[in-house]
């Protein structure tokens, strides 16, 4: 018997167009579905912009996106039987990418609109696009490099109680008060101007809407939680807030590295997921109360031979020592890949988009050894069509490359300057953008 596919995209139209489609957490947005716990059923999903990113050599898009939009979620989807209290568990048996729309992309955001991990270091708009082969993927824009992609959903998430909403607006707000100019901010709350409610209309949409959470960070309920190996024969369990759970599902990657280090560093892709549900009844109770979801990852995993591993310490750029500080130290491990791969030809954009989409595996190795809390990045050398293990007389440029085009108002980057001399630069036409700072 054929599997039903409950909610369906239509990548020509507006997301805003479907109400299958939501972009926002608020318990009053209604199910566009119903499922019965044990029954197979496939969900559409859009790439979480919404169509906003082309499959270009452009980062226009990339530095003008939208992103008080994001993430468009497929849902709600009410689960007969679920209660508050209760677990959900969600099953992913399948993923793929939705045909005709083989490809993906991975993005540097401008500092001024969204920013990332290492923005201070990467403040201006960049964009890679990755074609599929089937499970391979391979960029135009990072020459040398092809894996199997490890796809999965980057979102997850059942709909909250009005309770957990308020205490979700109320403690980001707090945090945003410390520092409300900073950019980028360190929070994004509720912005209704852009909302899409899904199904709910009228006065009552536009009432949520302003009280309604954004999708960006993870939560109690799941959200945005980007672990890379919750693919094909994964299992989640999610607290149950709201009668039926009313969950959602989105934000499909194609592979993401741990960390996702560009903030839109996985590979983002439209697509569709076929899923299965069970209800543990009076879970979060028996299983401890815990304060988030659990998950096992299933047995599909990309398999890789050799991994070279950079590692990072609580002292900053200027040398400053820091107390057992874990993301300064994953930090230094990222920045210490990058340096690295630059001696190849890449340029330190793409090595940073590259470190992003890449399974690379991050770790916290030590966090008892004060000063220093150790953290590492292993990056499987198996993606590399050239050796990239260290050697007695360093490294020769591997990749063919040539200068991205500049605005004409735009200063050289002296490390442009550089690059250009040695003739070790990516081949397409507009990889970076001028940035508005």
């Amino acid at each position: 018997m054929p599997i039903p596919t409950i909610i369906k995209v239509d990548l020509t139209r507006s997301p805003r167009e479907n109400p299958a489609l939501h972009n926002r957490y608020h318990p009053d947005i209604p199910p566009i579905a119903a499922v019965k716990p044990g029954k197979t059923f496939k969900v559409e999903c859009v790439e979480w912009t919404g169509g906003q990113i082309k499959n270009d050599d452009s980062a226009e898009d990339i530095l003008n996106v939208d992103l008080t939009q994001a993430h468009y979620l497929s849902g709600p989807i009410h689960v007969e039987g679920a209660e508050p209290g209760d677990y959900l568990e969600v099953e992913i048996l399948e993923i793929q990418a939705y045909p005709g729309s083989e490809w993906g992309y991975t993005a540097i955001f401008d500092v001024n609109n969204g920013g990332g991990f290492l923005y201070d270091i990467f403040p201006r708009a960049a964009k890679t696009i990755w074609d599929f082969d089937g499970i391979y993927c391979t960029s135009r824009h990072i020459p040398g490099v092809k894996f199997a992609g490890l796809i999965h959903p980057g979102i997850i998430a059942t709909a909250p109680s009005p309770k957990l909403l308020h205490e979700w607006n109320k403690r980001e707000s707090d945090l945003v008060s410390r520092d409300p100019n900073r950019v980028p901010p360190l929070a994004y709350l509720p912005y209704p101007e852009t909302a899409h409610m899904g199904s709910l209309k009228g006065a009552k949409a536009m009432a949520a809407a302003k009280e309604a959470p954004r999708t960006i960070p993870p939560r109690e309920h799941g959200g945005n939680v980007d672990i890379k190996n919750l693919s094909r024969g994964s299992k989640t369990w999610l607290p149950v807030y709201v009668p039926g759970a009313n969950f959602s599902v989105g934000d499909l990657h194609f592979s993401i590295g741990d960390g996702e280090l560009a903030f839109c560093g996985a590979i983002e892709m439209n697509g569709i997921i076929t899923l299965r549900t069970k209800i543990l009844k009076n879970g979060v109770s028996l299983h401890g109360n815990q304060r988030n979801p659990m998950c096992m990852p299933g047995p599909v995993e990309t398999r890789f031979s050799k991994w070279l591993t950079f590692e990072g310490i609580s002292v900053d750029d200027n040398g400053v020592q820091f107390h057992l500080d874990a993301s300064l130290s994953f930090r230094q491990a990222c920045l210490n890949a990058i340096q690295y791969f630059k001696r190849f030809g890449y340029t330190g954009e793409q090595c940073y988009m590259m470190l992003s989409a890449i399974p690379v595996e991050g770790r916290i190795n030590a966090i008892v050894d004060v000063p220093n809390a150790l953290c590492s990045l292993s990056v499987p050398t198996d993606v590399f069509d050239f050796d990239v293990l260290p050697t007695d007389g360093g490294h020769l440029c591997r990749v063919t490359l040539k200068p991205p085009k500049m605005d004409e108002e735009e200063t050289p980057d002296p490390d442009v300057e550089r690059r250009l001399k040695h003739k070790v630069f990516v081949k397409h036409d507009s990889f970076l953008k001028k940035s508005h700072l």
